[in-house]
């Protein structure tokens, strides 16, 4: 029993992006921009960055230097949200790619459930937990995606107010055993 007294927990990193359209690829398709990243370790203070005030590139950086620093990430529908478009912005910045990565997905590694119980905040309600989902409207998303400082305001208040429901939902699925265990994401 001694040998597992110097075994640390897990470094666990709680993350959740907004994002706004940039340009059409056809049809409705359209390409998107991160505009705010929020993350946030255990026992630390919850770091956000965003645009305009600060620059794609020093998004990116902060956000690669804690993702490095961590030995899993957790978020909800990370894997096929999150993850890809910051490895599409990094690719687009010249970057390297993110280095794989055990990954826990609050939606994807969800057990199996009907459809319409997987949203965050249909989760979080369900469970009771008690941290709101920061809702945007349309014209919400119009002031974001133009910048507009009122709606950079509100993506900030929704990318932070996600990470902290987060982190008690996940929390919540754990301990009902409601998640799949974690396993290695490969960019």
């Amino acid at each position: 029993m001694a040998k597992w007294r110097n075994v640390r927990p897990l470094r666990v990193l709680d993350f959740d992006c907004e994002n706004r359209p940039l340009s059409y690829l056809g049809g409705d398709f359209t390409t998107p921009e991160l505009t705010v990243i929020a993350w946030k370790f255990p026992r630390e203070d919850l770091q956000v960055m965003y645009q305009p005030e600060h620059t794609l590139s020093e998004m990116l950086s902060g956000f690669v230097e804690a993702y490095d620093s961590a030995d899993m990430v957790t978020g909800h529908n990370i894997l096929k949200h999150d993850l890809r478009l910051i490895n599409a912005m990094l690719l687009e910045h010249g970057q390297p790619p993110l280095r794989p990565k055990l990954v826990s997905d609050t939606y994807r590694d969800l057990k199996r459930r009907s459809p319409g119980f997987a949203s965050q905040a249909s989760l979080a309600e369900m469970l009771g937990v008690r941290a709101p989902k920061v809702g945007m409207t349309t014209p919400g998303w119009r002031k974001a995606n133009r910048l507009l400082p009122e709606g950079v305001e509100r993506a900030v208040n929704r990318g932070v107010g996600d990470v902290r429901q987060h982190i008690l939902l996940r929390k919540e699925l754990l301990k009902r055993g409601w998640l799949r265990p974690p396993r290695i994401w490969y960019p």
